[in-house]
């Protein structure tokens, strides 16, 4: 998708003039599995994003959670990935019944670098992989399993630029306009603060989590 006034960069030449090649400790640090600091930072993490594409070429990027731990790592190139009861949209995981191609980022709250680990993946109904991922004895609909091809952490500066885990840096939540449309519209009928809906929003989704 070029702009038509010749600043768009459209080879992987182009790119490379300009910001040149990456050093090679950055080449270095890439594993083709987990390792057991990789390993660690897996079972720590709360939170990741999963990015998928469709074999139409459209992607998605998906944020999963759960208790630390809720990721499971089987061995040091395949781990588990629970998908629970949610708004049954499923974008990412529909894309991987079409192309199996999957991107993860697992985040741990107040550290500022994050592992990233690419692969391959299959959903799975197997009984033993579904019971290996419960929480609180509930089950998830289905797993992502994962054959782990890449696996590198990544550095801190995304997030010391955006001061995402300094609560000085961080907004006033009545300043910021939800991007859901349920909220804003109830907020404006009840002309109550959006930020106030929200909270009872997250508040109703605690009983039904898993």
């Amino acid at each position: 998708m070029g702009t038509g006034d010749g600043s768009a960069i459209e080879s992987v030449q182009e790119l490379r003039d300009l910001v040149g090649e990456p050093v090679q400790r950055a080449i270095a640090k890439e594993l083709s599995a987990l390792d057991e600091r990789s390993r660690a930072f897996v079972e720590a993490a709360p939170f990741l994003v999963m990015a998928t594409a469709a074999a139409d070429g459209s992607c998605d990027a998906s944020p999963k959670g759960g208790p630390p731990g809720f990721v499971k790592v089987l061995d040091e190139h395949r781990l588990l990935i629970p998908e629970f009861p949610g708004n049954r949209r499923f974008d990412g995981v529909h894309n991987l019944v079409e192309r199996p191609a999957v991107g993860l980022i697992f985040i741990v709250p107040g550290i500022t670098e994050t592992l990233r680990v690419n692969g391959a993946a299959r959903l799975s109904r197997d009984p033993e992989l579904l019971a290996a991922c419960s929480v609180d004895g509930k089950e998830p609909w289905v797993v992502v399993d994962v054959e782990v091809h890449q696996a590198f952490s990544h550095c801190s500066k995304a997030f010391l630029r955006s001061g995402l885990w300094q609560p000085a840096a961080w907004p006033d939540a009545d300043t910021v306009r939800s991007p859901s449309r349920t909220i804003s519209d109830r907020a404006a009928e009840e002309g109550r603060r959006e930020a106030e809906v929200r909270g009872e929003v997250d508040r109703g989704y605690e009983p039904r989590l898993y």
